[in-house]
């Protein structure tokens, strides 16, 4: 058993000499002079009791045993610095902005996805309306923002499409001669606006019974049969059915999901493209 432990500037010197087979060039890359990089190899090579270098009038050759160890030295080097790195640098955080039509039931998944990506990096997700989101992202409070479509709006990626019906409980019967009874997110909600500008161009009377701050709140007035409601499948439970046809309503078109972002490189991007990658499996 070892009793005492490698000298990671050793270990470096010998990667660095070995990489660049030679002593001058790796002396210069470490702003050392070649004697000193010279005995940070000898020290290595004492404590390992082998010889890991074989110097050539030309140039520097490993020894087989050397070789052999630069593997593991490259191995041990990544290790360090990464645990050096992960304690002295300061988390960075990337902020994302989610509709709340967007984030759906597949969300802890795609955090998932992004923390594999990057587990030193801090993730603030933050839910709301398209509309809001997008004010914070000009605000620049976002780092992206993942929306439904805005039709005042220009810009952004598309990352998916998604079709919405009109849904409502199983069980749920209207009521003859009383208007449509909706339920549906508050102002100023994309999907809300439009929904109710196909129901009055069809010349249907309707009413909100509720409005929810969030689609899981409508989602839960469907289930319990207070009305119908504009939505996508994937945003809904189990016990709900599409009763446009049934009813006659204006369908509904097939709506983006829209990236906005300023990120175009480095781990944030990685970060982002495992997610929007993750939510284009789940749509």
């Amino acid at each position: 058993m070892m009793n005492r432990a490698l000298d990671i500037d050793c270990v470096r010197a010998f990667v660095r000499i070995a990489e660049l087979g030679s002593f001058t060039r790796a002396a210069d890359m470490a702003r050392m002079t070649q004697s000193a990089m010279s005995l940070k190899l000898k020290r290595l090579e004492e404590r390992l009791d082998c010889k890991l270098v074989q110097r050539t009038p030309r140039h520097v050759e490993l020894t087989a045993r050397g070789a052999a160890f630069l593997v593991h030295a490259r191995e041990l080097l990544e290790v360090h610095d990464r645990a050096f790195t992960t304690l002295t640098e300061p988390r960075q955080k990337l902020t994302i902005g989610l509709s709340d039509h967007v984030a759906g039931p597949e969300l802890p998944a795609l955090v998932a996805r992004m923390n594999a990506q990057d587990p030193q990096l801090t993730i603030e997700i933050r839910i709301g309306s398209s509309l809001d989101l997008l004010k914070d992202y000009d605000l620049r409070l976002l780092d992206a923002a993942i929306v439904r479509f805005d039709k005042g709006r220009d810009g952004g990626q598309t990352i998916a499409n998604e079709k919405f019906s009109w849904f409502a409980s199983q069980n749920w019967r209207p009521s003859e001669g009383e208007p449509l009874p909706i339920a549906t997110m508050p102002e100023p909600c994309g999907v809300r606006s439009l929904a109710g500008e196909l129901l009055d161009r069809a010349g249907i009377e309707w009413r909100e019974v509720f409005v929810g701050g969030g689609v899981t709140a409508v989602s839960a007035a469907v289930v319990a049969g207070m009305g119908v409601s504009a939505l996508s499948r994937r945003m809904l439970p189990l016990g709900v059915v599409d009763v446009g046809p049934r009813l006659g309503l204006p369908a509904l078109p097939t709506l983006p999901v829209i990236l906005h972002t300023r990120i175009k490189n480095g781990r944030h991007s990685n970060t982002l493209n495992a997610l929007t990658s993750a939510f284009k499996s789940a749509i």
